[in-house]
């Protein structure tokens, strides 16, 4: 099973090479990696070109900051794999788990597999405020999906290929998770979770997901779920 690996980056010189690296030997023999440079203004687009002749890697380059969300829509269309992943140009998710997400999406035939960071596996001690943040929209989000996850915003969903393709995407940002989380449900995809380790950074070590953007994931909960619902059964009447 072919796996694609789309990595969103935006300044992320100090970390992109190796993760790039790492994703490449983790363990999956058939798999393609496509990074795309979200406007960056510091090296990291001259340190992806060490890979720019490798025939596992495609670069591509915003030429300027629109999200991570775009960049998922950017690389959606690319992919060619039977399954579908994303991996941030950072160190908090270890590609090394790539193979576990794998394994259970054949033994269980699901469309899409969570790697959830709370349950149960070692991960490096998170921020009080970012950790119950993740907790409450996670609890948000399944009262609107009516799905039972641990880890809604996990940057690890794993979603069959053809699927993910057909997902009609919209979102610039971060509130990509919810509206695939949504979206998945509206489709009612066979997900399951599977543990995985993670290793949380401070804001002064680089991340950029902020307070802003979990009252803005709150608004496309709503957006994704019940507006979108909405909207299609105000289609069907027209119809």
């Amino acid at each position: 099973m072919q796996l694609s690996v789309i990595m969103p980056v935006y300044n992320e010189q100090e970390t992109v090479a190796e993760v790039v690296e790492r994703v490449r030997s983790c363990g999956v023999s058939d798999l393609e990696v496509l990074v795309v440079d979200d406007g960056s203004s510091d090296q990291t687009w001259q340190r992806l070109q060490r890979f720019a002749e490798s025939p596992d890697v495609r670069l591509l380059r915003h030429p300027r900051n629109r999200g991570k969300g775009a960049v998922i829509r950017t690389a959606q269309p690319l992919t060619r794999g039977e399954a579908v992943v994303v991996q941030d140009g950072d160190l908090e998710y270890d590609p090394a788990e790539l193979p576990k997400l794998l394994a259970a999406m054949r033994r269980f035939e699901t469309d899409a597999v969570f790697g959830s960071r709370f349950s149960g596996n070692i991960i490096v001690v998170d921020s009080f405020w970012h950790y119950y943040g993740n907790r409450f929209l996670t609890l948000v989000s399944n009262l609107f999906t009516n799905l039972h996850l641990s880890d809604m915003e996990t940057c690890y969903k794993m979603i069959r290929g053809e699927l993910f393709r057909e997902l009609p995407l919209r979102c610039e940002r971060f509130g990509i998770e919810p509206e695939l989380t949504a979206k998945l449900a509206a489709r009612q995809a066979v997900i399951c979770e599977v543990p995985i380790s993670y290793r949380a950074r401070r804001f002064d070590q680089g991340k950029k997901i902020g307070w802003r953007d979990g009252f803005a994931a709150l608004w496309y909960i709503f957006k994704y779920n019940l507006l979108s619902r909405a909207s299609r059964r105000r289609l069907a009447r027209g119809k």
